[in-house]
C-alpha cells in the first residue's frame, strides 16, 4: 500500500476466491470511508489474487494502471472443457489425453506467444447489444464475441502432471486465461479449462505486498 493521506491512496488487494472485484472495491471503500474509490483491472470471482483499487484522487491512476502487463500462474485441466472455460459451469465434453506429452506441450507454446488474436469466452463481462455476455450465456444465448488482439509476452509450463498443467504467464491488458487454457487444448488435440488462476503481478506491483479485505478491515476498523 501507498500513497496515503487525504489525496487517496492505491491499494494492494489481494482478491480472495468468490469474491467479485466490485465486492473488494465496496468493502475497501467502507473501510477506509472513501466517498471514491474503484479497481484497475477486473479479476473474475473464480481467480484469487493481485487487485488493486484506488481511492479518492488517486482513482486518475486507474487507466495507467490498467494498462501495465500482467502476470499470472494457475492450473489447465486437459481431457474436459466447460462452457465458461473454467469451474463456473459443469463439463460439457471429454477428451482424449493419452497422446499429449509434456514435449508435444513444450513444442506448441511458441504458437502461444507474441502478437496473438484470441475469441473472449462467452462467460464474459463484456458487453453485447448493451448486456453483459454471462447473462447472454446462461440464457442459451448463441452470441458470439469477436477475435482480438492480445500480446502473450510469457508462457511457461511450472510442472506437468498429467492431466494437470501448472503455468505462469505475462500478457498484455485484455488477455483472458480462461480462452487461453481453452485454445491449448483445441491445439492439443483434447480439451481443457481453468481450474484456478491467480494474478501475481500488475506492472511493477506484486502481490507479496497485498493484503486481504477482511485483514484491512481487522487493521483499520477492529471492532466491526
Amino acid at each position: 500500500m501507498n500513497q496515503e493521506g487525504p489525496m487517496g491512496e492505491i491499494l494492494l488487494i489481494n482478491k480472495p476466491v468468490t469474491w467479485t472485484s466490485f465486492d473488494a472495491v465496496k468493502k475497501v471503500k467502507w473501510v477506509k470511508r472513501a466517498k471514491k474509490a474503484g479497481h484497475a483491472g477486473t479479476l473474475d470471482p473464480l481467480a484469487s489474487g493481485l487487485l488493486i483499487i484506488c481511492t479518492e484522487k488517486q482513482t486518475k491512476k486507474i487507466n495507467l494502471i490498467q494498462d501495465a502487463e500482467k502476470e499470472y500462474t494457475g492450473t489447465i485441466v486437459l481431457g474436459s472443457t466447460t462452457p465458461s472455460y473454467d469451474l463456473e459451469t459443469e463439463v460439457n465434453e471429454r477428451f482424449e489425453t493419452n497422446h499429449i506429452t509434456k514435449s508435444m506441450v513444450d513444442a506448441i507454446l511458441p504458437t502461444f506467444t507474441g502478437e496473438i488474436m484470441q475469441a473472449p469466452p462467452l462467460y464474459s463481462a463484456l458487453k453485447v447489444g448493451g448486456e453483459r455476455a454471462y447473462k447472454l450465456a446462461r440464457r442459451g444465448s448463441e452470441h458470439k464475441l469477436e477475435k482480438r488482439s492480445v500480446t502473450i509476452k510469457e508462457f511457461e509450463i511450472t510442472d506437468f502432471t498429467a492431466p494437470y498443467i501448472r503455468f505462469r504467464v505475462v500478457c498484455s491488458k485484455g488477455t483472458y486465461i480462461r480462452s487461453l487454457a481453452n485454445d491449448l487444448g483445441l491445439a492439443l488435440g483434447s480439451g481443457a479449462y481453468l481450474t484456478d488462476l491467480v494474478r501475481t503481478r500488475i506492472g511493477e506491483y506484486r502481490l507479496e505486498n497485498a493484503i486481504t479485505p477482511m485483514d484491512l478491515q481487522k487493521e483499520l476498523r477492529p471492532d466491526n
